[in-house]
């Protein structure tokens, strides 16, 4: 298929270079013209702006959003709104907030446009490893990407099929390549919220965990129970066999294989608005989360004070999203 990709940072332009690894055509845009040029060289169609992107793309258009949260996604497609045809399509990869796909896929009916919205996590591993996508919209649209949902998807990889899914004519086949349609405008990105409101409370656990076994040499306990333990080593053995065992868990093990005291971190842990908005979504439903409300609290306090903890959460967040520290929420 072609798809026009605008949006060249640390995902974006990795989708356009895996989906262009797969035989998929890519129009290109970004406002960085030197991150246009970089991936014209890499057998790609660049865009001067916006008017020019979407002239060459064929009809009816496919177009993928992989822009921040918020105003800069808001004003793109403001901007592309009367440029665009009846049947176009219009996907936003980001992380937007799911009652603004509802609103934008209302507004957007009218001209006979279709919404998509594909909650994309895989951060800056996903062109090797592939991107796991949660997908809300229109039956009759999704389908129509599905292709291009297809390839950027891990496949089933060395994952054992689930016990008892063979057989199951209820479930998606798709969720064991790695996507999934959840339903309705809205439902991708609701279910990723989620998925990071979790992902939030999985890498405080691990965070607080390490943060006690780097202590446990402290000068506060009684010399016989000091112990001086490898925390790489640690990482490393849990990964195989144990029940902890996780990416998360392989991301820890490299960041504390290249620097056990994690020193070229501070500890200052940003979030990305997503653990709000589940803790949001959780008030409105009545529903207690209890973990996930207090490892969005232990961010907002690692901005005050920052202990071993703080340095290891701030390491899993490079290592999978090449999230830098001191950067704002979106």
């Amino acid at each position: 298929m072609q798809l026009g990709v605008i949006g060249l940072g640390r995902m974006g332009g990795n989708i356009a270079r895996r989906l262009t690894e797969k035989g998929h055509t890519c129009i290109v845009y970004d406002r960085d013209a030197a991150a246009v040029d970089k991936l014209a060289a890499d057998h790609m169609t660049g865009a001067a702006d916006l008017k020019d992107f979407v002239a060459k793309l064929t009809t009816p258009r496919a177009i993928w959003l992989m822009l921040p949260a918020g105003k800069i996604t808001e004003d793109t497609i403001t901007a592309l709104r009367p440029m665009l045809g009846r049947d176009d399509i219009l996907i936003d990869g980001g992380n937007t907030f799911y009652k603004d796909d509802i609103r934008r896929a209302r507004e957007l009916m009218d001209a006979g446009i279709h919404y998509v919205d594909v909650g994309t996590s895989g951060g800056v591993w996903g062109r090797e490893r592939g991107y796991c996508m949660m997908i809300g919209g229109a039956q009759a649209a999704v389908d129509r990407i599905d292709p291009i949902l297809a390839s950027l998807a891990p496949g089933r990889g060395d994952a054992s099929v689930t016990p008892k899914r063979a057989g199951r004519t209820d479930l998606d086949e798709r969720a064991e390549q790695g996507y999934l349609h959840c339903g309705p405008v809205g439902s991708g990105h609701f279910v990723k919220m989620i998925h990071n409101g979790i992902e939030y409370g999985l890498m405080q656990a691990y965070a607080e965990g390490f943060d006690i076994l780097a202590n446990k040499s402290s000068a506060k306990l009684p010399e016989a129970e000091r112990y001086d333990l490898n925390v790489a080593d640690i990482a490393e053995v849990w990964r195989r066999g144990s029940v902890v065992a996780s990416w998360l868990l392989d991301l820890t093990s490299i960041a504390l294989a290249e620097d056990a005291t994690l020193s070229a971190f501070t500890g200052e842990v940003a979030d990305s608005g997503e653990g709000r908005w589940t803790l949001d979504a959780a008030i409105e439903e009545e529903v207690p989360v209890n973990v996930l409300s207090a490892s969005l609290y232990a961010r907002f306090r690692s901005r005050r004070d920052h202990t071993v903890a703080d340095k290891l959460l701030s390491a899993m967040r490079n290592q999978f999203g090449g999230h830098v520290e001191g950067k704002k929420p979106a």
